[in-house]
């Protein structure tokens, strides 16, 4: 795996094995990056980063200047490599919490610019992340949530639906906690 641009861009990582992670591709990175690029400036950013994985999303957040990036991961072993990757790229704006994600949604105070989710594809709540997220007032006043998800997940009823795109076995939905959706 490699971080696409930014301060980092071209570092490489090695995910282990052991893991047991589904991470983005970087193909499938590089094209949402790509339609942010346009959207968005990410120097002095808040992130949320949802089932943080590996920390690739984490990573090129910060490599782009995010100020803040949290990442939330349940599995002790992927916090433990998220930290210790962080650490090595000199990323001290990556804060880890290992939690389940939907007790952190439940639990969390903060406002965040931007939220990516990355589920386990065979999770069977996915299709609650949005409503959580704005039901719990997550996003920032014109801020973006991100929902990687299969194919076979629609997010059409929701009104701050912006767009998705597929790339591969790869979706994103875009939406946008404007002000007039409320």
């Amino acid at each position: 795996m490699r971080i696409i641009s930014g301060t980092h861009k071209s570092r490489q990582f090695n995910i282990p094995d052991n893991l047991g992670i589904r991470p983005t591709t970087d193909f499938a990175k590089e094209a949402l990056f790509n339609i942010l690029q346009h959207r968005i400036d990410f120097e002095g950013m808040k992130v949320l980063d949802l089932f943080g994985g590996s920390g690739s999303m984490s990573y090129e957040f910060a490599s782009r200047g995010s100020a803040e990036i949290t990442s939330i991961e349940k599995n002790p072993k992927c916090g433990g490599f998220i930290k210790k990757t962080a650490k090595e790229f000199d990323f001290t704006n990556i804060k880890v919490i290992t939690m389940d994600v939907f007790k952190f949604l439940q639990l969390c105070s903060d406002t965040y610019d931007i939220v990516f989710a990355d589920p386990p594809f065979k999770l069977e709540n996915i299709a609650r992340i949005p409503a959580l997220v704005f039901e719990k007032n997550i996003l920032k006043e014109n801020g973006i949530l991100i929902v990687e998800h299969p194919s076979d997940i629609k997010f059409s009823g929701i009104m701050q639906l912006q767009e998705t795109r597929e790339y591969g076995t790869v979706n994103f939905s875009i939406f946008e906690n404007n002000r007039f959706y409320r």
